[in-house]
């Protein structure tokens, strides 16, 4: 059963490291991620814009808090409320691809995961839905400590997107974007925070209405020991 205690600590408070492309990413030394990227026009343009547009106001609004520590509270708490609307919206999209369905297609992804388990991270869990992929990771060895010009999660998403889009649009006998450029990423911060994302992963099939319990979704991955 879940103790709420995290393996090993996830990150120091007073060290940051941010970059940015088209969102704000956030990777301390040491991390562990939950990590989110999908299908290339999985999700309507006017969707996602309505999405940004809710956030910047939100975000607007909390600026003018006062006090750090609220500000920083309710930062997280519109956060989580915006990637359940993301993630919802690619749960009952009826529009976009739906490759990953294809079992060999979602096979080739579930094999470039595990490839990189254990040199470029710690794979604790992840869920292949249709259109698009959650992971949970924790980067190891040289990526665990980023260095100033290094952005190692960005580097290993790029390398494994890279890898599996050639592979599953050869597959498929296409050309032309696999994956969305962008992908969701957030750093939990304590054990208790770890548990409820990898439960929030292993569920992410039943919650779409897919399967009765996560055992049944056959791309769902927990590492042993964890649960």
């Amino acid at each position: 059963m879940w103790t709420g205690q995290a393996s090993r600590p996830t990150m120091m408070k007073q060290h940051k490291t941010y970059y940015r492309r088209h969102l704000p990413h956030y990777q301390p030394p040491g991390a562990i991620y939950h990590v989110v990227f999908r299908l290339a026009g999985s999700l309507p343009v006017k969707a996602i814009e309505e999405l940004r547009q809710e956030r910047e106001q939100a975000e607007r609004l909390i600026e003018q808090t006062r006090e750090e520590q609220e500000r920083n509270r309710l930062f997280n708490e519109h956060r989580w409320i915006q990637f359940e609307k993301f993630d919802q919206l690619l749960d009952t999209s009826s529009t976009g691809p739906l490759w990953l369905k294809q079992p060999e297609i979602a096979e080739l992804v579930e094999e470039a995961l595990h490839h990189r388990d254990g040199t470029a991270y710690d794979l604790l869990a992840y869920c292949i839905m249709p259109n698009h992929v959650h992971i949970v990771i924790e980067l190891v060895g040289r990526n665990a400590i980023p260095t100033y010009n290094d952005k190692p999660l960005f580097r290993i998403l790029q390398s494994l997107k890279r890898h599996t889009a050639r592979k599953c649009n050869s597959l498929l006998k296409r050309r032309g974007a696999f994956w969305q450029d962008e992908s969701y990423d957030h750093v939990i911060r304590d054990g208790a925070e770890l548990g409820r994302t990898i439960w929030y992963v292993l569920k992410n099939a039943v919650k779409a209405g897919l399967v009765n319990s996560w055992e049944q979704w056959p791309w769902t991955y927990l590492k042993p020991g964890l649960l």
